[in-house]
């Protein structure tokens, strides 16, 4: 029996609620499918850094480091800055761990209605470069506090950076459609963005059964809302990726059923996993919080771990559920609690 090392990281507010139940679920299908899972949790957080000044210790990192996965709720906290818990916890577990494929899937479920009039077919995954690209520390303040200040941020796109994120995606719509699109914006960025369009076309050259396309970020995000059912595999740099990101999630029901992953591909660290919601502070402790997004994170997992026909489990259930329509979150239109929703497909699960 292939057991696996799980780190747990429940985070803030509704986080605390979600991983808990992920849990549980995790467990019947583990037990149903053949293998173990075992946890450590950890208490990294914007309530941590409240307390103590930081979002982990200083060992944080190393404690991480011999996990298979790491298994994450959500992070914020009132009074702490975004930036606070993205650089003091999620970017330096992506980076240090060369987490550089942000993964998310954009379903539309059955029974699950999209806010568009004519949805159609959306089925199609974001791929999102992860480590560099706009989201760099490069950069700072001169003449702070004058008329003169001045302001740099800068971007960094290496070939080996923009290359394996390419590669990834490439393959990706290899095992799918055999079709992508790249997100780029060069038009009005000079530099980086036509060295993206040139590493795509590049390795496209690679991959000539692969139908390639490419748009600029601004008729892109349109036609995520016009035509979602275009598209199959989408690939980005790390800001355009963070947008798509939410966007996609948002014309097939909303965060609260939107999965996310972080993977270093060739699992010589641990990937992290964690559903694209926030923590959520307003409905934290009201038992609202679906944990359906959470509960394809963990299947994103196991597929990640190499336990496909568990993620399928979940993955499925989940849809049987959704199609149903009577044990759904105040989000998906219904009156079920986070508790409801986990037992009803956990039943769902054992009479698979």
């Amino acid at each position: 029996m292939n057991t696996y090392k799980i780190a747990t990281v429940p985070g803030d507010g509704i986080g605390n609620e979600v991983i808990p139940e992920s849990i549980q679920l995790l467990d019947v299908v583990a037990s149903k499918c053949g293998f173990k899972l075992t946890y450590q949790n950890y208490d990294y957080s914007c309530k941590r850094y409240k307390e103590t000044g930081k979002m982990m210790p200083d060992d944080g990192l190393n404690r991480l480091r011999d996990s298979d996965s790491i298994f994450l709720g959500a992070v914020g906290y009132p009074g702490v800055p975004d930036h606070v818990s993205l650089w003091g916890l999620l970017v330096p577990i992506r980076r240090s761990f060369q987490q550089y494929i942000n993964l998310r899937p954009v379903k539309l479920l059955k029974g699950v209605e999209s806010p568009l009039r004519n949805p159609g077919n959306i089925d199609f995954y974001i791929v999102r470069e992860n480590n560099e690209g706009e989201y760099s520390s490069i950069g700072g303040k001169l003449n702070e506090g004058t008329e003169y200040e001045v302001v740099v941020q800068e971007s960094i796109f290496t070939k080996r950076g923009v290359d394996r994120v390419m590669r990834f995606a490439y393959d990706l719509a290899k095992k799918r459609n055999k079709k992508l699109a790249s997100a780029t914006k060069s038009n009005g960025i000079i530099h980086t963005m036509p060295y993206w369009d040139e590493r795509f076309k590049d390795i496209g050259k690679e991959y000539p059964d692969i139908e390639q396309s490419q748009f600029h970020i601004d008729i892109l995000s349109a036609h995520f809302v016009q035509h979602p059912d275009w598209f199959d595999v989408v690939v980005a740099s790390n800001l355009f990726g963070d947008i798509l990101s939410d966007l996609g999630p948002a014309v097939v029901g909303g965060m609260g059923i939107a999965p996310g992953a972080n993977i270093n591909p060739e699992k010589k660290y641990p990937s992290m996993f964690e559903p694209v919601h926030g923590s959520a502070p307003d409905i934290t402790g009201k038992n609202l919080a679906n944990p359906i997004a959470c509960f394809w994170t963990g299947a994103m997992m196991l597929d990640h771990l190499g336990e496909a026909d568990g993620a399928t489990l979940i993955v499925d259930s989940i849809e049987k559920l959704t199609s149903e329509g009577r044990v759904l979150t105040r989000d998906l239109g219904g009156k079920a609690s986070t508790q409801e929703v986990t037992k009803e497909i956990i039943k769902i699960i054992k009479n698979s």
